[in-house]
């Protein structure tokens, strides 16, 4: 049977976000790894929306391996709070992502913000929940050189993060320029919504965005080419190491994306 396609939707909507830089260095040229790269799938998603737990569970499972891909895939969630005032203020939600999705709905010539939404390499959109539309666009999405970033990981205090990335991308940046982005992400999250529309429910949440910082920004920059740069995260009180991961992703001013990388964070950090 082919799945049910529902979503929340919502006309455009303006907020503010930050998207502080740091520090860049870029040095000598090194092997960059042949092969392509995995695919970066963000899902625009909030515990607000009625829809968006059978989205949430399709992500999950992208990311356990059940629809046995081919192509390997960097998966992100965004919690947007446009929802927020419906009953249910999602606990991870946040303005900076209602940002990032209205950029997308720009750049696609979209007219509205809906939830849960799926966007396949900055390229491609549809419902999170047409799993069988998701594994097509997954499939058939460009892939890019992979990226050859090694990680540095370090706690200067308990409730700081600190990582250095020193890698390649793989790939050659023109003259419009890149961001280098690195996002943390949370795995098994559960929430009772006491409130909503959701209320009742016990919500189950992956890769959870918690935090999302610029590396640096490139222009005219080699494929083989290091870049060097340290992003730090400012942490929230239930962090745990053992929960959590790094992705990596290069996206164009035109919001395409040219590269990802995923990292597991350190037991011990």
């Amino acid at each position: 049977m082919a799945p049910r396609l529902w979503s929340c939707f919502r006309k455009k909507h303006l907020a503010g976000c930050r998207n502080p830089d740091s520090d860049r260095q870029v040095g000598e040229e090194v092997l960059v790894a042949e092969g392509e790269g995995p695919v970066l799938v963000e899902m625009f998603t909030s515990q607000g929306c009625a829809a968006s737990p059978s989205a949430d569970l399709v992500l999950s499972r992208l990311g356990r391996g059940d629809f046995q891909l081919a192509v390997p895939v960097v998966l992100l969630a965004f919690h947007v709070d446009y929802w927020d005032y419906v009953g249910w203020k999602d606990p991870f939600g946040s303005s900076q992502w209602t940002v990032r999705q209205k950029a997308y709905v720009e750049a696609l010539g979209l007219d509205t913000l809906f939830t849960p939404q799926v966007v396949v390499q900055g390229q491609a959109h549809l419902s999170g929940n047409d799993d069988i539309a998701l594994v097509s666009a997954i499939t058939s999405a460009p892939r890019f050189p992979a990226l050859t970033f090694q990680a540095t990981f370090s706690r200067p205090t308990s409730i700081c993060l600190e990582v250095t990335l020193n890698g390649a991308l793989g790939m050659k940046v023109d003259n419009l320029g890149a961001d280098v982005m690195v996002a943390l992400y949370e795995n098994g999250l559960v929430t009772d919504c006491p409130r909503g529309e959701n209320k009742g429910r016990l919500l189950s949440n992956d890769y959870v965005v918690r935090k999302l910082e610029k590396l640096c920004t490139v222009t005219d920059h080699p494929a083989k080419k290091i870049i060097s740069g340290t992003v730090s995260f400012s942490l929230w009180d239930s962090f745990n190491s053992t929960r959590c991961g790094l992705a990596v992703f290069v996206q164009s001013s035109s919001h395409q994306i040219f590269g990802s990388q995923n990292f597991h964070l350190p037991h011990d950090i």
